[in-house]
C-alpha cells in the first residue's frame, strides 16, 4: 500500500511509506504495531476486516442500495426525547451548499460574515421562542445543554454545590447529569415524583434544606405530560437559586414558555425543530438564559455592532470556551457548537414562520390525542396518569406486548417506545394523518389472532 510513491496517487492515503518512515525514527520506533504495544494481546483483533475488494462505482453504488434496502421504514410513533417531525424538501438543498458544509469556527470575523450572521439570526429566534433574554450560538445536544446548565448553577451560586433534579426529567439526560456531576463535584438530589408529575411539597422540603445552587424541571416531562410550574421560579429565588426548565423546542410554539414560568435558564434539544430522527443525530442543544446571566453562559455568543464604515457586522464576543481562554477558567470544554445544525432550524423556522410552528404543534397535539381516545375505547389500554398530555403519552396495555410489537411492526408501525410494567409511550407528531392513525388502531383486533 505504502510503497514510496507520490502520496496523490492515494488520495485518502496521505502518507507514503517513508513519511512513516521519518515520523518513527522521529518518535523512536521501528514498526507501527509498537504504538500499540500497550494493548493486550487478548483483547486484539486478528481476524480480517469485513471489508470487500475494490469495486467499480456501479458496483458500490449497488452495494449501499442492497444495505439501505434491509432499513424497513415504519411510520413512526416512537419519541421520549426524538421526534418524528416534518423536514420541508428545501432544507437539504440550502443545508448541502459547500459554504456550509465545509463552515467551522468563525474566529476571523472579517471572513466569516455569514457564518456569523446566521449564528445570529439563531440565537435571536431560540431567545424569542424561550421567552429569555439571550441565546448562546448552540450546544453540542440537548443533554449537555443541560449538563451545561447545571454547572452554570453552581458556577452562578457561589459555595453552594447541590442541583435539584426533578424525577419526571428524561432519564437519558438524567445520566448525563450524574456523569459531569461526578467529576465536577456536584451533588445531585432527586424531587419524587407523584402522579407522573413532579412533587411540590418534596420540591419546597429539599430546597428548604439549603445549599441548592439551581433545579432542574423538563416541560413537557419525560413521558409528556405537561406539568404546571407555578411558584417554582419564585420559590428558587427566595433561596437563591436558579430555576432551569429543560423543554421540547418546538412544544414552545405553543406552550407557556421558560420565560413566562420565570425560568433563568431554557434548555433542551432543538431535534423537534425539524430535524430527521437519523438514527440518533446529530442534533443540536440549544441554551438561553436571562441577561444578568450572560457572563456565565458556556459556549458563544454572536454580537452585532458597525464597522469602521457605519456598516452592520458580526462578531464573536463573550467567549469564554477553552480555545479562547484558560482551560482552567472556562465555562465549558465542548469544543463544537453545532453550528451547522444551528442553520437547520434556522432555515425551519424561518420556512415555518410563528404561524406554521404553532400549527405543526396543535397538529402534533390534536393527533396525539384522538389516538389516545382511540386507544382508550377498545378497552385495551388505560392512561397510566389522568393529567394533561400534549402530544406523547403513557398508556398501560391489557394484554401480549410482544404480539402488539409483532403485528405491528409486520405491518409497517412503530407503535411507540416500550416501557416497565406492561406500559407504552407513545408519540404524534404533525406527520402522522387520520388515515395512519385509524390504520393503527385498526390493527389492534388481529395481535392476539382474534378478528
Amino acid at each position: 500500500m505504502f510503497n514510496g510513491q507520490c502520496s496523490m496517487n492515494y488520495k485518502y492515503f496521505p502518507y507514503t511509506k517513508d513519511d512513516l518512515k521519518v515520523m518513527m525514527e522521529k518518535v523512536g520506533i521501528k514498526s507501527l504495531d509498537e504504538l500499540y504495544a500497550q494493548i493486550p494481546e487478548s483483547i486484539r483483533f486478528k481476524g480480517d476486516y469485513q471489508i470487500p475488494s475494490e469495486m467499480s462505482e456501479i458496483e458500490v453504488r449497488q452495494l449501499f442500495e442492497k444495505l439501505g434496502s434491509q432499513n424497513h421504514q415504519m411510520t413512526c410513533y416512537a419519541g421520549y426525547g426524538v421526534y418524528d417531525h416534518y423536514m420541508p424538501s428545501v432544507l437539504p438543498s440550502l443545508l448541502q451548499r459547500s459554504e456550509f458544509l465545509t463552515s467551522y469556527t468563525p474566529y476571523q470575523a472579517e471572513i466569516s460574515q455569514g457564518t456569523l450572521h446566521y449564528i445570529f439570526e439563531y440565537q435571536s429566534m431560540m431567545a424569542e421562542l424561550t421567552g429569555m433574554d439571550i441565546s448562546n450560538a448552540s450546544m453540542y445536544d440537548g443533554t449537555t445543554a443541560c449538563a451545561e446548565a447545571m454547572m452554570m448553577a453552581v458556577a452562578a451560586g457561589k459555595k453552594v454545590n447541590k442541583v435539584l433534579v426533578s424525577e419526571t426529567l428524561n432519564p437519558n439526560t438524567r445520566k448525563v447529569l450524574d456523569t459531569y456531576a461526578l467529576h465536577q463535584g456536584i451533588e445531585l438530589v432527586t424531587i419524587a415524583e407523584k402522579d407522573g408529575v413532579t412533587d411540590v411539597a418534596d420540591f419546597q422540603v429539599r430546597l428548604a434544606e439549603g445549599g441548592v445552587a439551581g433545579v432542574i424541571v423538563q416541560q413537557p416531562n419525560a413521558i409528556g405530560i405537561v406539568e404546571d410550574y407555578t411558584g417554582f421560579a419564585d420559590a428558587c429565588h427566595e433561596n437563591k437559586a436558579l430555576f432551569i426548565m429543560d423543554c421540547v423546542a418546538a412544544d414552545l410554539a405553543v406552550l407557556k414558555t421558560p420565560g413566562e414560568w420565570g425560568a433563568d435558564i431554557a434548555v433542551g434539544d432543538g431535534q423537534s425543530l425539524g430535524i430527521p430522527m437519523q438514527f440518533g443525530g446529530p442534533y443540536v442543544g440549544y441554551m438561553c438564559c436571562t441577561e444578568k446571566l450572560i457572563r456565565k453562559m458556556p459556549g458563544r455568543i454572536v454580537g452585532m455592532t458597525k464597522d469602521n464604515r457605519d456598516q452592520r457586522a458580526f462578531v464573536l464576543t463573550l467567549q469564554a470556551r477553552e480555545q479562547h481562554i484558560r482551560r482552567q477558567k472556562a465555562t465549558s470544554n465542548i469544543c463544537s457548537n453545532q453550528s451547522l445544525m444551528a442553520l437547520f432550524v434556522t432555515i425551519y423556522m424561518s420556512l415555518m414562520g410563528k404561524q406554521g410552528l404553532k400549527e405543526a404543534a396543535q397538529l402534533s397535539y390534536a393527533g396525539a390525542h384522538y389516538l389516545c381516545d382511540k386507544l382508550l375505547k377498545t378497552g385495551k389500554f388505560k392512561l397510566v396518569y389522568d393529567q394533561p398530555f400534549f402530544n406523547e403519552f403513557l398508556v398501560r396495555y391489557d394484554g401480549n406486548m410482544d404480539n402488539l410489537f409483532s403485528t405491528c411492526m409486520t405491518n409497517g408501525i412503530l407503535p411507540g417506545i416500550r416501557m416497565t410494567d406492561g406500559c407504552l409511550l407513545i408519540a404524534v407528531t404533525e406527520k402522522r394523518t387520520k388515515e395512519e392513525i385509524d390504520y393503527f388502531v385498526g390493527l389492534l383486533p388481529f395481535v392476539d389472532g382474534v378478528h
